[in-house]
């Protein structure tokens, strides 16, 4: 059996690990390690998972990476907008916003863009910041124990971390329902969007950890890749079914939505459509009921943008709408009502999508830099 070696403190909030297996070829480890805090992630986790990245990039002896969550409840339950907030009540929102996001888009873009294979395994709640760390593996297990969401229209944000170019990757209307209503989904419905390659179940963990540190990892990066697939393959086949689809179920009433003709017709649609007994769809409807208006207009806006641009191009215009987000003060209300105060009352600024007018929508898409002075323009 391999040995484990642990490279940093075993309470640091991101623990890295090496096992050393028998033909002398390395599996990395790192852990998300702040399960009080549903593993959110923060700047401090930022910082440490991006360097560690490059230097196991850079380490021949490195096979692939594994990304997980410590605890049984959440991978990552999303970025650490608390702290966000205390920036903007404290009237310093500007640069430490821009700061957090531009480093958690650079760490999301480094994922996507790995050579390696990185193995992420999705137990528990997978959310916001979560899923943009989720989205860019090469190797995405989901458990039953999945629940993946981009709530942010509840806290006044959007989907970002490369939402405007994921979301546009879903079959027609479903990435446009996901952003309005923040459903909730599982694995299954992961697999169904592209979020997600393997089912397995959460108990084979175990075997899965014992199965890499027993492979005779090859010396080429794209080897390895197809040797991690076959495994991940055969313990799909020897899991159990994973959970029903909730969006396959509602797939004919969510691309319906792509008949409305405008954004409010498809709000009034998505609120319209019967759902007794669909528990589902009826927290969906009452999420996008209840959520900003605001933000449902730039979940409109970032997928018009995001449509046939490069993961890059998407990321450098997220930046600039979340800079703006720190400004606006609907990011810093919905927080507050969620998170801060927990009245469950949020005072979101306009009462309708039709309410809110075109200067604030440029406010969030208008380019903040020129193009080489933008902050991930070397991303």
């Amino acid at each position: 059996m391999a040995k484990l070696q642990l490279l940093n403190q075993a309470d640091a909030p991101v623990v890295f690990e090496l096992a050393h297996c028998d033909n002398g070829m390395q599996v990395a480890f790192a852990t998300l390690n702040v399960p009080k805090a549903l593993n959110a992630l923060n700047l401090d986790m930022i910082r440490l998972l991006a360097p560690q990245l490059d230097a196991w990039a850079q380490d021949e002896q490195v096979a692939l990476v594994v990304i997980k969550g410590e605890g049984e409840k959440a991978f990552c339950a999303g970025g650490d907008v608390v702290s966000l907030y205390n920036a903007m009540a404290a009237n310093d929102g500007n640069n430490y916003i821009e700061t957090f996001f531009s480093e958690e888009y650079r760490l999301d873009y480094q994922i996507h863009t790995y050579e390696k294979p990185i193995l992420l395994w999705g137990n528990g709640i997978i959310m916001g910041g979560g899923l943009g760390l989720m989205a860019g593996a090469s190797h995405r297990v989901v458990t039953e124990t999945a629940r993946i969401a981009m709530p942010e229209i509840t806290i006044g944000l959007y989907p970002d971390v490369g939402g405007s170019y994921f979301l546009n990757k879903m079959p027609q209307g479903v990435g446009l329902f996901l952003g309005l209503t923040g459903a909730s989904i599982n694995a299954a419905d992961a697999l169904f969007v592209g979020l997600a390659d393997h089912f397995i179940d959460a108990e084979k963990y175990g075997e899965l950890v014992a199965g890499l540190l027993g492979m005779e990892w090859g010396k080429t990066m794209s080897l390895n890749h197809d040797m991690l697939g076959e495994m991940l393959t055969e313990l799909n086949s020897v899991s159990t079914q994973p959970p029903k689809s909730e969006i396959q179920d509602n797939i004919n009433q969510i691309t319906d939505v792509n008949n409305c003709h405008d954004l409010q017709a498809q709000v009034d649609y998505i609120l319209s459509i019967p759902s007794d007994g669909n528990k589902w769809l009826s927290r969906a409807q009452q999420s996008l009921r209840q959520g900003s208006p605001l933000s449902a207009v730039l979940v409109s806006e970032q997928l018009k943008l995001g449509k046939g641009r490069s993961l890059k191009e998407c990321f450098m215009f997220e930046l600039g709408m979340s800079v703006q987000a720190g400004k606006a003060g609907e990011f810093q209300e919905g927080v507050r009502a969620l998170l801060i105060d927990k009245d469950g009352s949020p005072d979101w600024q306009f009462k309708s999508v039709g309410d809110v007018p075109g200067d604030t929508i440029s406010a969030f898409t208008a380019s903040r830099w020129n193009d080489d002075a933008h902050p991930l323009a070397n991303m």
